[in-house]
């Protein structure tokens, strides 16, 4: 199984690892597992894009020091922070748009596994108003995580979110609360829960590596860094 390790820091690049990734998967055949921390932006989702007060919410995240971008996977926008963990699990499949349920729930109890292995006491579900709303989430005190995912010819791949401290939960409501004013959205700050708040640790890299080892699920890892991904064989 490939593990990509790393982030970059401009936002375009970094993201195009994530595509490169699920390209990877293909050629091999293998799963791969991405976890990182993404640098500073807002995610908006297509159906975002297609609101009336998108331009506004796109201004509104510039004015708080976040690069918009839009994203092929998931809901209404998420924030970034630079502290705020990202996954996204890739793997084979066989060309058919089926099991696609069964994927989430996989996605979610891995990841649920993984914040419980770090000490949070996580569950399903999430607060209402919270951002990125969808069935595929789960809480503490707040909405700490959401999972999406994304199925293309050969690939499907699982990915989301995750609030990991405290000053990073006020962070992202701080920069949300207007987003969502812009986009016409419930949204409610103090809906934003973290991984500290729910009794896990506040470093994004114990996140990090946490969802790595959920993820990899004792395989032997393949170990791929994030700037090299294009090399892989």
């Amino acid at each position: 199984m490939h593990v990509v390790r790393g982030s970059l820091t401009d936002v375009d690049r970094d993201r195009a690892v994530s595509r490169e990734m699920a390209d990877l998967v293909e050629r091999t055949g293998r799963p791969a597992i991405r976890a990182w921390t993404p640098p500073r932006q807002v995610a908006f989702g297509r159906r975002d894009a297609a609101a009336d007060g998108y331009a506004r919410a796109r201004r509104a995240a510039r004015d708080h020091g976040y690069d918009p971008v839009e994203r092929r996977v998931g809901g209404r926008a998420v924030a970034y922070t630079g502290g705020t963990v990202a996954f996204v699990y890739a793997v084979p499949t066989d060309g058919a748009r089926t099991d696609i349920q069964g994927r989430y729930e996989r996605g979610t109890d891995l990841l649920r596994a993984a914040l419980a292995d770090v000490g949070a006491t996580i569950r399903n579900g999430e607060p209402a108003a919270s951002f990125c709303p969808g069935e595929h989430s789960l809480r503490g005190d707040g909405k700490v995580a959401g999972v999406a995912q994304r199925v293309r010819r050969t690939v499907a791949t699982v990915g989301g979110c995750v609030v990991v401290a405290e000053p990073e939960a006020r962070a992202v409501a701080t920069v949300l609360e207007p987003v969502y004013d812009a986009l016409g959205v419930a949204f409610d700050p103090d809906s934003v829960g973290s991984v500290a708040s729910a009794g896990g640790p506040a470093d994004p890299a114990a996140v990090v590596e946490a969802v790595r080892r959920s993820f990899l699920d004792g395989r032997d890892p393949e170990i791929v860094a994030a700037a090299d991904l294009r090399s892989a064989p």
